[in-house]
């Protein structure tokens, strides 16, 4: 018996036992982080350039500070075997899947794919419906790590009954995979997701641009300061192990310094995963160093899991603080405007709370020290006013920690 026969032996038998509904609860317990190649490359895919992708993660510093997914989007699939087995492109992955995945996993890191839960997927190629364990099963037999999981072409499915079926099945295949619903947020899936996904799209598409609206002819993608407007009112449906994902990064893709780290800032505040979408390949000193910020990439990543809020909103500067472990926080001043816009934040004045959490900043009780996170140093105590001007499409960003 072949090994394509001995599985599909085993979906008759998953199917035949019936299916016990949950997920990998251990992966994903702060966001994920890692790369994605469709913001820089699309359907461009292949298995030299992922190789390529893999070694600039590790080269760049990337890999040590903390980013571990490599994720081949849209466009990899050859087709089904008479089976109905997903196979690879063969021109585009002359040496399959799993070298790949052997390649990656060698670098240290993991590889992640993309399917559809549709018919087809967003770029016409095979899509999973109807084929879901026979996916898991090929997935989990190539040694993926992670699957972003489409909504293209799925008229009249439910996307409960869509996104549980291939939870089920990636279970059931038996190696843990970060499962990434992208959904795009249509069907509000913050209230119904947390024993599906790991992480589910709140948002369509990102396009890089600070505050835009990029019209596809059929569909929007939307600029940086648009998506986090989005994300109002959806923090009390995230934490470990499910989390809202604004979607992937645009850091190294064509904005100005000051709004890649400004984006990059403010993913951070909002506990998002971090899948960086630029070539890894040939990035600026400066590209490198917004991406590989650990003291800003630790507030995304802080154990207590909680996602950042805005506090207050003045002309053009708004203020966003997130609760982080061992009752330290983190402070962000966003400017959205146009201009520079000074801070004069007296910290004794302000009741910082988060409702949704029960808990507070006690500013007249403890004193914190201030850090600057992008200029990694202490910069003051909350004793004194803090002044600081945030220049246009920019963040000044801190982490305050309680003195004893």
């Amino acid at each position: 018996m072949t090994n394509k026969n001995i599985l599909l032996l085993g979906i008759g038998l998953f199917l035949g036992i019936g299916v016990q509904a949950q997920k990998f609860e251990e992966l994903a317990l702060t966001p994920p982080m890692g790369w994605n190649s469709w913001n820089k490359f699309a359907c461009d895919v292949n298995e030299e350039m992922i190789r390529e992708i893999a070694d600039g993660m590790v080269e760049s510093g990337m890999k040590d500070a903390g980013y571990e997914y490599v994720v081949i989007d849209d466009c990899w699939h050859g087709g089904r075997d008479s089976l109905g087995f997903i196979y690879p492109d063969s021109t585009k992955f002359p040496n399959g899947m799993k070298a790949l995945a052997d390649y990656v996993h060698s670098k240290g890191l993991k590889l992640g794919i993309y399917s559809d839960a549709g018919t087809a997927t967003c770029a016409g190629y095979p899509g999973s419906r109807g084929y879901e364990y026979q996916d898991a099963l090929q997935y989990a037999e190539w040694g993926i790590d992670y699957l972003k999981y489409d909504w293209c072409n799925t008229e009249n499915v439910n996307p409960i009954g869509a996104y549980s079926t291939m939870r089920d099945a990636l279970h059931k295949a038996g190696r843990p995979i970060v499962f990434s619903m992208c959904e795009w947020g249509d069907n509000q899936p913050w209230e119904w997701a947390e024993d599906i996904g790991h992480m589910w799209r709140t948002t369509g598409d990102i396009f890089n641009c600070w505050d835009c609206k990029h019209d596809h002819g059929g569909y929007f993608s939307w600029g940086v300061t648009r998506i986090i407007d989005m994300q109002d009112g959806l923090r009390k449906y995230a934490g470990p192990g499910h989390w809202n994902d604004p979607d992937m990064l645009e850091v190294g893709n064509g904005m100005p310094v000051n709004e890649d780290r400004a984006h990059f800032s403010m993913w951070a505040m909002l506990a998002a995963p971090l899948i960086a979408g630029n070539d890894l390949r040939d990035m600026s000193p400066e590209t490198i160093g917004i991406l590989t910020n650990d003291e800003v990439i630790a507030v995304d990543q802080d154990s207590l899991g909680i996602q950042g809020f805005k506090y207050s909103s003045v002309d053009s500067l708004e203020t966003w603080f997130k609760p982080l472990n061992n009752d330290e926080w983190a402070v962000c001043f966003f400017n959205r405007g146009e201009k520079p816009a000074e801070v004069n934040f007296d910290w004794g004045y302000e009741m910082v709370r988060d409702e949704i959490f029960g808990l507070e900043a006690s500013f007249a009780e403890v004193t914190y020290s201030i850090r600057d996170l992008w200029k990694k140093q202490i910069v003051g105590k909350t004793k004194k006013v803090f002044k600081a001007t945030v220049p246009s499409h920019d963040v000044v960003m801190l982490r305050l920690v309680p003195l004893k």
